[in-house]
């Protein structure tokens, strides 16, 4: 029997944080450093506790300030993609089941409009951008 697909929820639930020394250069990262690995929660808690209401981050400055608060060189940029995406698709659903966007994590803040992710989302790049500027006003 098929197994059922990982909700959104269930995917926040990633293994914690953690720090990995490099053994090769690495996403702008050199041979010897440490670089985080990030998760689900930790990307979201970081989105709404650095990230106030109108304001918006891209997703090396949100890998800046991960990493400056492990300590490390940097973050791996491939799983923190991945990992915003789990977050956003999550508050995506929580929003879905009527909360309130001051109560979920605030993925619009980090997702441009205009980039593959936005594209990728199921609430669209129309919606980020009408999120963003509903924020601004």
């Amino acid at each position: 029997m098929a197994r059922k697909p990982k909700t959104w929820a269930e995917k926040m639930k990633a293994p914690a944080p953690h720090l990995a020394r490099l053994e090769r250069n690495y996403g702008g990262m050199m041979t010897g450093e440490m670089m985080l690995i990030s998760s689900p929660q930790e990307v979201a808690s970081h989105l709404k506790s650095h990230v106030k209401r109108g304001h918006t981050i891209t997703v090396p400055e949100l890998r800046a300030g991960l990493a400056k608060a492990h300590g490390a060189a940097g973050v791996c940029p491939m799983s923190t993609g991945i990992f915003l995406r789990i977050a956003s698709e999550a508050a995506w659903d929580e929003l879905q089941e009527g909360a309130n966007a001051d109560d979920v994590t605030p993925f619009w803040r980090a997702v441009d409009p205009k980039s593959d992710l936005a594209k990728k989302l199921r609430c669209g790049p129309d919606w980020l951008a009408w999120q963003r500027a509903t924020e601004r006003t």
